[in-house]
């Protein structure tokens, strides 16, 4: 062989040494892998949550009346008031107070009966509900402050990082990596 073959296969295979070192090196992500977390905020939404609240109470009605004018009253007072009106007098005067005895009888039973009535009541137990709403909070998301060689920041994420968050050419991984059947979840 000739020197200039050897030089020329010399060349090329330095050639092709150059170039796949070249390509290798390319291919090699030199940043860091993770990024430092340095703070987790929990970032919260309140819920309320209506439902109904029942108890049961009791009521008082007033019974119906049946004689509204108190007619048997004004009556019943009536005779009896008559009859003590006639005991009473003598003569023209017997008459005078029987008929006085029947007018005050009949007002005192009027209004006895009146009064028997209004207190005349009966009670039932009635169901009354009422909505309230409880109020509970869920977490919605994470502020994560982090720290990259010298850099820091603040990214929000849709789950707790942990101490650390990936990196692949030079960008943060912010989502979650799918687990792998079996696997109980990450945290």
């Amino acid at each position: 062989m000739d020197k200039s073959m050897m030089l020329g296969i010399g060349l090329g295979a330095l050639g092709v040494t150059a170039g796949g070192a070249v390509a290798t090196y390319n291919l090699v992500d030199h940043g860091p892998k993770y990024a430092d977390v340095v703070a987790v905020q929990p970032l919260t939404e309140q819920i309320k949550t209506p439902r109904e609240v029942c108890r049961d109470v009791v009521v008082n009605h007033r019974a119906p009346v049946r004689d509204q004018h108190q007619i048997a009253g004004t009556v019943v007072g009536a005779l009896a008031g008559g009859l003590l009106g006639n005991q009473i007098g003598a003569g023209s005067g017997k008459k005078l107070a029987t008929v006085a005895g029947a007018a005050a009888g009949g007002y005192a039973g009027n209004k006895i009966q009146e009064n028997m009535q209004a207190n005349d009541t009966y009670s039932t137990t009635e169901t009354r509900c009422k909505t309230v709403k409880d109020t509970s909070e869920r977490v919605v998301g994470y502020d994560v402050d982090y720290r990259l060689g010298e850099k820091a920041g603040r990214v929000r994420m849709d789950h707790e990082p942990g101490d650390r968050i990936p990196v692949k050419d030079g960008q943060l991984v912010l989502t979650r990596a799918p687990s792998a059947p079996g696997e109980l979840g990450s945290r």
